[in-house]
């Protein structure tokens, strides 16, 4: 029986308006012309983006509106019509700087991935909650594991790389449900080879994986380690290490393989490929402690920063409100990450629970990686800043999959 009456989380609610508030102020600076016009001009930025804001509420209310029970329910339609919208991309999508990313109606321009990213999560937590489902046991990591990367196949065809990465935050909720740390560490490892190799060269990379090997063993001799097994993985490390080199040269486009030797230092163009990373830095660098004030900065106003008001948002942070104004932004970020995994803990349903560990896994990957991208540490990849960067479909792709939340957990009580 439903229980009458429910209790939303207003501190999440509080810091998602704080949010989304903070990021048109930013987005209003990053795209203020000299002539500047109504807030809801159509023709600015900063008019469009106040539109998706107030329809974004309109989301939250149908959002709130809805039985919480449906979303549990119907998540195996959700995700099965999710990729649906993916896969209509190659038939009816728009190619817009080399992706067919988006669909085109009526003039505007929807991206279903991040869409796609809601359905996921809610079939992972359908999944996840299964009587017999056990992360422990091979059979289901594999069909957790499926589900996640049918959706990264296919933005990866579009190509879109840089939200096909995002899909693997949830690797977080499933190490939650009992996956083995071995598999973090394995993305970590690879992670670590992928880097050494491009920096060092593979011959460099083999001599070290097969010293580290070695020393390993010795280490652990007491222990009776099997050799076949440091063997095997050794083998796997150096095979991996030599596909590196291939799959750099010959599978990632000119572009990609730029902006990684830029950030590894491995070239350096300022002018080129990497402009945009070093105008942004330049832009956080010159904003001090508490920044040269809103509308006031001169690489804002300058332009000088291509697409500041998406994906290099943050350095208009930096710029105009300074170390303290980007302390603040961060600040709320962590609050936030914070409050959900405080929310998931509560839940008294694994749906629920499995549900919230997904989208703070994919809140901390967007929040880290364009941050940093923008300050330098990571390349450019193309990854929103959650709730700021302009964009309707990033605004209510994010709104949905936390209103989503504050719904199931304002009736945790009622059905679990």
């Amino acid at each position: 029986m439903s229980k009458p009456g429910v209790a939303f989380d207003w501190i999440t609610i509080l810091l998602y308006l704080l949010l989304v508030l903070f990021g048109w102020v930013n987005i209003y600076s990053a795209s203020l012309g000299d002539n500047p016009s109504s807030i809801f001009d159509f023709n600015e930025v900063y008019g469009k983006q106040a539109v998706w804001i107030i329809l974004s509420f309109l989301l939250i209310v149908v959002t709130l509106a809805i039985d919480s029970r449906f979303y549990q329910r119907f998540s195996s339609v959700i995700y099965i019509f999710a990729l649906l919208s993916l896969a209509g991309l190659f038939v009816f999508g728009r190619t817009i700087a080399g992706q067919t990313a988006w669909y085109v109606i009526g003039g505007v321009s929807l991206q279903p991935a991040e869409f796609v990213k809601v359905a996921t999560a809610l079939a992972i937590a359908k999944y996840a909650s299964g009587i017999q489902t056990n992360f422990k046991l091979i059979k289901h990591q594999l069909t957790a594991f499926v589900i996640i990367a049918l959706p990264i196949f296919l933005i990866f065809l579009q190509p879109d790389p840089g939200s096909a990465l995002v899909y693997f935050a949830f690797v977080f909720p499933l190490y939650r449900e009992g996956l083995h740390i071995a598999y973090i560490l394995l993305g970590f490892f690879a992670a670590l080879l992928f880097v050494t190799t491009l920096v060092f060269g593979s011959v460099v990379n083999i001599v070290g994986i097969v010293i580290v090997a070695i020393l390993i063993f010795l280490y652990n001799r007491r222990r009776r380690p099997s050799i076949i097994k440091y063997l095997f993985f050794t083998a796997m490390a150096i095979g991996f290490s030599l596909s590196v080199t291939y799959v750099f040269e010959n599978v990632m486009k000119q572009h990609h393989r730029d902006r990684f030797n830029i950030v590894l230092g491995q070239e350096v163009d300022r002018k080129g490929i990497g402009y945009n990373t070093n105008q942004s830095e330049i832009a956080i660098g010159s904003g001090g402690w508490f920044g040269k004030g809103w509308t006031e900065g001169t690489q804002t106003k300058g332009q000088f920063v291509p697409e500041q008001h998406t994906d290099y948002i943050f350095s208009t942070v930096g710029e105009e409100w300074g170390f303290f104004g980007t302390s603040v932004v961060i600040t709320l970020f962590i609050l936030l990450m914070i409050r959900l995994l405080y929310l998931s803990e509560r839940q008294r349903s694994v749906f629920n629970r499995v549900y919230g560990y997904s989208i703070t896994g994919i809140i901390f990957f967007h929040f880290m990686v364009n941050i940093g991208m923008v300050i330098g540490i990571f390349p450019t990849v193309g990854i929103p800043l959650p709730f700021f960067s302009y964009g309707g479909s990033g605004l209510w792709g994010f709104t949905l999959l936390l209103f989503i939340f504050i719904k199931l957990d304002a009736e945790r009580m009622s059905y679990w």
